[in-house]
């Protein structure tokens, strides 16, 4: 079974995801699933850096939006981001997985948990898109 289908190949990768270097596991509009290494996205005291989790979420939920707004021939534009750390990580990878609270037609609203290798959540997240024409090609 394929996991990232062809169409979204332009889609992901941004000099942003190469920086922290997401690895997109699996894209759909009911479950998208991608990871960072701690590595190399610390803050000063060595945990993974807020904003690293606010990137993922972003970007996870994006994706899924689109996988959904593409169907209606639109595009996603992210309005409305929210971030929750409720746990410090220090090493390994952290993995997000993006699923849908609200896929309309104009507006498309998806929930992110991020967890650590052993399963733990340590971050969460929403972000709600407003779902505009696609500009032409």
């Amino acid at each position: 079974m394929q996991q990232i289908p062809d169409w979204a190949d332009a889609l992901v990768r941004s000099p942003l995801d190469d920086k922290l270097e997401l690895e997109v596991l699996a894209l759909a509009p009911e479950r998208t699933v991608g990871r960072i290494p701690v590595d190399g996205n610390q803050q000063p005291l060595g945990l993974l850096h807020g904003g690293a989790s606010g990137v993922l979420v972003e970007t996870l939920a994006s994706l899924a939006a689109a996988a959904h707004a593409r169907t209606l021939g639109k595009v996603p534009v992210g309005v409305d981001l929210h971030v929750t750390h409720v746990k410090a990580v220090r090493s390994g990878h952290v993995t997000g997985i993006a699923t849908p609270v609200r896929l309309g037609h104009t507006m498309a609203a998806l929930r992110v948990e991020i967890r650590d290798d052993a399963g733990t959540i340590t971050a969460f997240g929403t972000l709600t898109c407003q779902l505009v024409d696609a500009p032409p090609r």
